[in-house]
């Protein structure tokens, strides 16, 4: 279908949007030859940001260098949905299937209450990104997805989710919050935020500088070993080393097949009228995803637009992406047209950018947290999209391992996680793209017909991935 126009002055790639908003940063200097450092941190998106920030604020005795090839924020931190997001950054089942229900229970209260920590520090730093707490709603639009829906609501109650963490929507419900077009019903959680990424990412930048934090730039490391990053202009010689690359991480010698760098691509609108926005019915900033196999996730945006993300194509050959984002036309006739089946009303609006950034994706889909006292090499990743709640909690259990502090955070279940590499290619690529074309297949299985179970493809799919 493809029936959103293109603005007259689209943009494909450029990072994202979100850094046109604000404008690209003015790079920082580059490392200036070797040095001896405390702590060097791989890595200045969140996780390698909040890592300094926490390490900074406890120990400020300690000398701490982040090393970033491009620029703080320039991966998915600067390129994500904009959503805080208290759900967990992995599988419930997994982490209670090695550490027991009691500590992945544990996990999601830190999980929750994360958001309101990022709050807090964003006040406390006079971070201004656009940020408000009116939580999240999915919802379903077919029969199918409403089955899942309701067994997703189930299972959330079982792993200790109450009455204050989740509210099931009826369709009238759902219309009440936001007009998704065809719902069937949903659910509410208070435990989201919305959050602008560029400019959030910034001001933690800027925060951990403020600290007494390096930021080198222009700065490509090309291995790790205990006591040194090797970067492309000198060696940073640490006692701690903190491996923060998410996406990104097979870069570096030796962690090829890690974490699969997974395409997340997003579309965004120009600012909409106040009609459509009657008619959409979307006064808050809920955050708004979908039950699809192939997952929508949206956005409304501090000045009016709608942003919308999905997988598009979801994996490239060998772990291949383009670094400036640009986006496949396949993809972003995709990402239009499911804006269009969520809200009508948008059709006849322009989609102003573009955009693609990669996730982490371990091959258990469960985040990890990793300290070696005895090398002194930590890393922390694997978010599978919860990154921005994610790599907050992950910095202050990186900070409590390295510092040696025995909290209840050392000891949550993604601390020391190891899990089986990816496979190699070309059964890497053959298995991720013929996995994502069974969940299409199933999305428009599920939205043609009045099945209300999910159908066998995507099934089969979610036991062959590991979902």
């Amino acid at each position: 279908m493809n029936t959103m126009p293109k603005s007259d002055d689209f943009s494909n790639g450029d990072i994202s949007f979100w850094f046109r908003d604000t404008g690209m940063p003015h790079p920082r200097p580059a490392l200036p030859g070797p040095i001896e450092v405390d702590v060097a941190i791989v890595g200045a998106g969140l996780t390698g940001l909040w890592t300094a920030y926490y390490l900074a604020a406890s120990a400020p005795e300690l000398s701490i260098a982040v090393i970033e090839k491009h620029f703080a924020g320039f991966g998915a931190s600067g390129r994500n949905g904009g959503w805080l997001s208290g759900e967990p950054a992995g599988q419930f089942r997994r982490y209670a299937r090695t550490h027991g229900a009691d500590s992945a229970r544990a996990m999601q209260k830190h999980m929750f209450s994360t958001i309101d920590e990022v709050l807090s520090i964003s006040k406390q730093e006079n971070i201004l990104a656009d940020i408000e707490k009116d939580g999240l709603i999915h919802v379903a639009t077919n029969d199918a997805q409403l089955d899942r829906l309701k067994h997703h609501v189930d299972e959330l109650r079982a792993q200790g989710w109450g009455p204050e963490d989740l509210e099931a929507l009826s369709p009238a419900e759902v219309s009440a919050r936001v007009n998704v077009a065809g719902a069937r019903g949903g659910f509410w959680t208070p435990h989201c935020a919305r959050i602008h990424p560029a400019k959030f990412t910034l001001g933690l930048a800027e925060a951990v500088e403020r600290l007494g934090v390096t930021i080198y730039e222009g700065t490509s490391a090309e291995s790790i070993e205990a006591g040194a990053v090797h970067t492309s202009r000198g060696t940073v010689s640490a006692k701690y080393i903190v491996r923060a690359l998410e996406g990104y991480t097979d870069s570096l010698q030796g962690h090829r097949r890690m974490l699969m760098p997974m395409n997340s691509s997003m579309i965004i609108t120009e600012p909409l009228p106040q009609s459509v926005w009657d008619e959409i019915g979307w006064r808050g900033a809920e955050l708004v995803g979908d039950m699809g196999h192939s997952f929508a996730y949206s956005h409304r945006t501090e000045d009016g637009r709608i942003a919308l993300g999905g997988r598009g194509v979801p994996y490239n050959y060998a772990s291949s992406f383009d670094p400036n984002g640009t986006t496949a036309n396949k993809a972003i006739g995709q990402l239009m047209d499911k804006m269009v089946s969520m809200f009508p009303a948008v059709s006849h609006s322009s989609v102003q950018h573009s955009w693609s950034g990669v996730l982490g994706v371990p091959r258990d889909w469960c985040a990890a947290v990793n300290f070696d006292r005895t090398t002194g090499i930590a890393s922390a990743g694997g978010y599978v999209g919860h990154g921005l709640a994610g790599t907050n909690l992950a910095a202050r259990t990186l900070r409590d391992l390295i510092l040696g502090h025995d909290t209840d955070l050392a000891h949550l279940p993604w601390v020391g996680r190891q899990v089986r590499r990816w496979e190699v290619e070309p059964i890497r690529w053959v298995g991720a793209s013929t996995l994502y074309a069974a969940y299409r297949y199933a999305d428009r299985k599920e939205n043609a017909s009045s099945q209300s179970t999910t159908v066998l493809a995507a099934r089969v799919a979610d036991l062959v991935s590991g979902r």
